[in-house]
């Protein structure tokens, strides 16, 4: 077969346009290779770098863009304007938290020489990556956004640990805040049983993190709403600081009882009226018999907590003070249990704190209910009695949350 000049010409070029696109291939498997390593490294020294610079924030520290900078040069970007640029923004540049004072922006760029890209005429390859921190700090506000019964525990099951329960013929009758549930069992992190009823109002609502197993549908209003977002557990705000300098003492007609710390039965026999102040008890509340103390805080240091329904108990938190509005506290080392019930004229007000512990609403006969926030690790309703539990936030206690970081974007 005869090979024309022109034929052995086309060749060379169909060569030449093949090695060119070879090395295009291997440019974008090797460079391209480079380049994508590039830029999850780029991305985690941009995430680092906010997040280092957002908890200087909420530790007091105000070089944000040192602490930025600092963080992304351990990381291999060390802002040299040639190889790469860091740029710090607080309030951010762009995106979706642009000029929001709570946010910190990073933003890397990457210049990554090529190897064999360079021959097609590409020497550097630009990454650009973004990384948003978002630093909530430390405020004094209600706990829990308000909800007026909380149950903490993150984990329960549909026996012997469980989360939120009302059975019986128990009622809860709830005005100014809402139900919170934060167990995420899916199937019965609330469990509704017998005649047992949930009626919220005022627009409030049940939220579970988990699921619910419900006999009666009807006897809850409003309907669950499943799917909530977690919260942590122990809880994301400061516990109360709470101690007592002295001895509490009672008169010596037996009926008065100054404030004070505690070690015997608490109130003692005969005591029917509890001076202002704070009572720190090493073993427990068991209230028995009529009993009236106002601007009063329990903290509760081992033992449980019950209340008769055979007594009148007029009880109310200080309305003042770094204590306002805590009326019954059990630190997180004490899980004993609570019991909340009381006579047909007792006035119960203030945030009953019981984060351990498994707390039973056994009922509560007064008209005026409790005018509490009631939180504990697991909550149970049972009874006969209808119970009112009005939430209002001026009559409840106010903690210090935990500040937060948060990776944004």
């Amino acid at each position: 077969m005869k090979v024309y000049r022109f034929e052995r010409g086309q060749a060379l070029i169909i060569i030449a346009l093949a090695i060119i696109g070879l090395a295009a291939m291997a440019g974008l498997v090797i460079d391209g290779g480079k380049a994508f390593a590039d830029r999850r490294q780029a991305q985690n020294a941009a995430d680092s770098a906010a997040l280092d610079a957002a908890y200087m924030r909420i530790n007091g520290g105000t070089d944000l863009v040192s602490a930025a900078l600092e963080s992304a040069s351990r990381n291999g970007y060390d802002n040299n304007g040639i190889t790469n640029t860091v740029q710090v923004h607080s309030p951010p540049a762009s995106g979706p938290h642009e000029n929001d004072l709570e946010y910190i922006q990073v933003i890397i760029v990457s210049h990554v020489k090529t190897y064999i890209s360079s021959i097609v005429g590409r020497d550097e390859i630009i990454n650009t990556v973004t990384a948003t921190a978002r630093t909530k700090t430390p405020e004094v506000t209600k706990l829990l956004n308000g909800a007026a019964v909380v149950s903490l525990a993150p984990n329960s099951d549909c026996n012997n640990d469980k989360s939120f329960w009302v059975h019986g013929e128990a009622t809860l009758s709830i005005r100014g805040g809402g139900i919170w549930i934060n167990s995420g069992n899916d199937t019965c992190a609330l469990i509704e049983q017998g005649s047992g009823s949930l009626r919220l109002q005022e627009g409030y609502n049940i939220d579970i993190v988990g699921g619910a197993s419900i006999q009666k549908a009807h006897l809850l209003t409003p309907a669950v709403t499943v799917g909530a977002v977690p919260i942590n557990y122990p809880p994301p705000f400061m516990m109360p600081k709470i101690g007592c300098a002295q001895l509490a003492e009672v008169s010596p007609d037996g009926t008065t009882m100054s404030a004070g710390a505690w070690s015997d039965i608490f109130p003692p026999p005969g005591v029917t009226y509890l001076q202002s102040g704070i009572y720190c008890l090493d073993n427990g509340i068991n209230i028995t018999n009529d009993i009236e103390g106002h601007n009063v805080v329990f903290k509760v240091v081992d033992g449980e907590v019950r209340f008769s329904s055979e007594a009148d108990i007029l009880l109310d938190a200080p309305n003042h003070g770094k204590h306002a509005g805590l009326l019954i506290y059990l630190p997180m080392d004490n899980p004993h249990k609570v019991v909340l019930n009381g006579g047909s004229e007792s006035v119960i007000k203030g945030t009953i704190l019981a984060p351990a512990s498994h707390v039973l609403i056994k009922g509560l006969s007064s008209p005026f209910g409790f005018h509490s926030q009631i939180i504990g690790y697991t909550i149970e309703a049972d009874g006969s009695d209808n119970v009112e539990i009005i939430y209002n936030e001026e009559q409840n206690y106010h903690a210090l949350n935990m500040p937060e970081v948060q990776l944004s974007e």
